[in-house]
């Protein structure tokens, strides 16, 4: 596309399709039609993200402490309905700063200021798969220092990350703590997903698609459920990360804990109490 202009406006376009089918469907028009492009786009990731947290949470949490109760955790492992409602407050106070990242990302993009493409169509399928790759790397290497270091910069643990880690054993674990951080914790973790927009060519879709995915899996992660599906920082990883405080700081998969040296495997573990 010759134009730098119309490319540019793909993206506009695209923002204001998501935001008419979102806001469109729950709210009459005349409390979002005349707000500006950019706080649209917040209210539709805001509505967005809360729906998604709440709805995957709740319907996570039926399934393996109601309907499958005692199948996939013994009783006591249950976290108490005080627990997870604390959870669900943490993380609602915090949704509203979340959902200023995708938006403005959103916006730097729409500026023109990214590496992104609008369309799939304006690359190889090849080489929209190879970048998707290695977005996904620069978030996995990015969170995992990210991760790291918000435990060992004592500040940083102290007035951020320490508000997620009071759920440190089973039974106060549950999907909901997935997003109970302090904002700001919450947002450094997913600024790597905004830095790879600047990295690497990214489908923008894509990129919104993974943010929220972001939502459903760390509900999965602070499940305690150990899947064992290598090579995935599945549950079992994760629930260790939060009873040792100093293993399994990584996000998707277990690799970057592997080549950086904190690594701990459950069903090891697992052995060794046997």
């Amino acid at each position: 596309m010759d134009d730098p202009s119309e490319y540019l406006h793909l993206f506009v376009e695209d923002a204001a399709f998501y935001n008419r089918i979102l806001l469109g469907s729950l709210l009459p028009d005349r409390l979002w039609v005349s707000l500006p492009h950019f706080f649209q786009t917040w209210l539709r990731n805001f509505i967005g993200g809360t729906l998604l947290y709440l709805i995957s949470g709740f319907l996570w949490c039926f399934y393996i402490y109601y309907w499958k109760r005692n199948v996939y955790l013994p009783k006591d492992a249950i976290p108490s309905r005080k627990a997870m409602l604390l959870q669900i407050y943490v993380a609602l106070k915090a949704m509203p700063w979340y959902s200023l990242l995708p938006t403005i990302s959103e916006y730097i993009t729409e500026n023109g200021w990214t590496k992104c493409f609008p369309r799939a169509s304006h690359v190889s399928w090849l080489a929209y798969l190879v970048y998707i790759a290695i977005y996904l790397v620069i978030v996995e290497f990015g969170i995992y220092w990210m991760h790291r270091e918000l435990h060992d910069i004592k500040p940083l643990y102290k007035y951020l990350h320490a508000t997620h880690h009071i759920y440190n054993k089973q039974n106060t674990l549950s999907p909901f703590a997935g997003l109970a951080f302090h904002p700001l914790d919450g947002i450094l973790q997913a600024v790597p997903h905004s830095i790879a927009l600047f990295i690497v060519p990214t489908h923008f879709t894509v990129h919104l698609a993974l943010m929220f995915i972001e939502g459903i899996w760390t509900a999965n992660i602070h499940d305690c459920i150990h899947a064992n599906l290598w090579p995935v920082m599945g549950a079992g990883y994760h629930t260790i990360h939060h009873t040792t405080y100093r293993h399994n700081y990584g996000h998707f998969t277990i690799w970057m804990d592997w080549m950086f040296g904190t690594l701990r495997d459950p069903l090891q573990d697992e052995g060794k109490t046997m």
